[in-house]
């Protein structure tokens, strides 16, 4: 993917050597302004997919042209380059909506990644976009949030395949959107004007399935007092989504593979064979393949199912999605709680995204859902959206044995023991930052250095999830 580049830096040589570095190793287009203020006049003029602007310039910093370029181009990438390689500078620009951050003196590789990874970015946005527009072909189907390369993998899946009349098998952890995917592919296929039904094989009672699927005659069973259409004639024609399949008892799976094989079923208690045509979707959370090896799922139904497989990505491995997920549900429980809070603090996010949301998706509604709720100003906060943890009591460092050994020996098991807890206590407020844990300790940086090392203590594992 060629683009555009446009350089902003007061210093002529720089921009020399980076139009340079970028012209050799790429086939993008760059060109260069050493005076801010015209950065305007070329924004107007053309656009630009990628800007690469040095913070610290005379008459308009790097942070301005940023609101700049997100006020007249918002699709355009902004890289923000300084010397001034601080926390609270970098922060300020990616909070504002910079792709990145990179520090001077920098190696030409790390340029060059950078934008690799901008315009990868770029092209993955507009794809996500544009087929986004797709999936939303009817109000009761949601659009698929996000834009990393794992969900975009889906998106692009479902758009091959929804046209098709191929059986599905959808997988993933709980909470993950299978039934969003199932209701995606549904509203992308031929069969989209038809119904759309969808069967938990886990809420419905073994005894009553097959009723229920299959409906059933009058007098078939104890309580049959008139004849009953079941689910797989109402979604004739239709999808039928099956949620939890791995659940579904033997007798059904036997059943319902001649559904599939043939389209054919009977009603419970009928001598009619009916036919059916249906497109199915399954869904689970569970491996089949080892439910097939224990003998709790049919072999001949598991192929029968997975003719394409789509597997969906857990939460943690598709972080980056997680503030747009967030803020798509804060503006919908904005709108069912008659609320008006316009934001979610950095923090907070944050904390978001470094959890490890076993629930997946549906954990991160539930989240948003109580923060909405329990937010009472206008910006959710961290223990809007996270229960705090009871706080525990301090348990003594040591105890009254202590007492019966030699001064020496129990002085160094003491001191022993106070850095170990006082030094993870200061990590675990600077999130592993030496500096400015060795700060707020007033302690020498050297110092507090060789404590962690002699305590053997991981800083890493302070450090906020990326």
């Amino acid at each position: 993917m060629d683009g555009r580049i446009l350089i902003v830096d007061d210093e002529k040589d720089m921009l020399v050597l980076l139009k340079r570095i970028i012209e050799k190793k790429t086939s993008h287009t760059v060109e260069t302004e050493y005076n801010p203020l015209k950065v305007v006049e070329l924004l107007r003029k053309q656009q630009f997919d990628i800007i690469i602007t040095d913070l610290k310039m005379p008459r308009m910093d790097g942070i301005a042209i940023l609101d700049m370029v997100k006020n007249i181009q918002s699709s355009t990438v902004v890289i923000i380059m300084t010397a001034y390689a601080t926390i609270e500078t970098a922060v300020e620009a990616i909070r504002k909506g910079a792709f990145d951050y990179i520090s001077k003196p920098f190696r030409k590789e790390r340029i060059l990644i950078t934008i690799a990874k901008a315009m990868e970015w770029q092209k993955l946005t507009g794809e996500n976009i544009t087929l986004r527009n797709s999936l939303r072909q009817k109000k009761e189907c949601p659009p698929i949030i996000g834009s990393s390369p794992p969900i975009m993998s889906i998106i692009r899946m479902i758009n091959q395949v929804a046209k098709s009349t191929a059986t599905i098998l959808i997988s993933g952890e709980s909470g993950t959107g299978k039934e969003l995917v199932a209701r995606a592919i549904h509203s992308q296929s031929k069969r989209k004007n038809k119904p759309f039904i969808t069967v938990n094989c886990t809420a419905m009672p073994e005894q009553i399935i097959e009723s229920e699927l299959f409906g059933h005659v009058k007098g078939s069973f104890t309580g049959a007092w008139k004849d009953k259409k079941g689910i797989v004639q109402e979604a004739n024609k239709g999808t039928l989504f099956l949620d939890e399949i791995g659940d579904l008892n033997m007798a059904m799976q036997a059943k319902l593979l001649r559904l599939l094989q043939e389209g054919e079923y009977k009603p419970v208690g009928g001598l009619t064979t009916k036919q059916a045509d249906i497109r199915f979707v399954a869904a689970s959370n569970q491996n089949l393949k080892k439910l097939i090896e224990i003998k709790q799922f049919r072999e001949d139904l598991y192929y029968r199912l997975n003719v394409i497989n789509l597997h969906l990505p857990s939460l943690r491995d598709r972080k980056e999605d997680i503030p747009i997920l967030a803020y798509h549900f804060l503006k919908k429980f904005n709108s069912l709680n008659d609320k008006k809070i316009s934001g979610i603090a950095p923090e907070g996010i944050s904390a978001l995204i470094s959890k490890s949301w076993p629930g997946n998706i549906r954990e991160l509604e539930n989240c948003i859902e109580r923060g909405v709720i329990l937010c009472q100003s206008d910006t959710i906060k961290i223990p809007d959206i996270l229960p705090q943890k009871p706080v525990a009591h301090t348990s003594p460092l040591f105890d009254h044995n202590i007492y019966t050994l030699p001064f020496k020996e129990a002085k160094e098991i003491i001191t022993k023991a106070f850095h170990n807890k006082y030094i993870n206590w200061i990590l675990q407020q600077n999130n592993g930052n030496i500096s400015k844990a060795a700060e707020q300790a007033e302690l020498q940086r050297q110092y507090l250095h060789r404590l962690i090392k002699e305590e053997n203590i991981n800083t890493e594992i302070f450090k906020p999830v990326t």
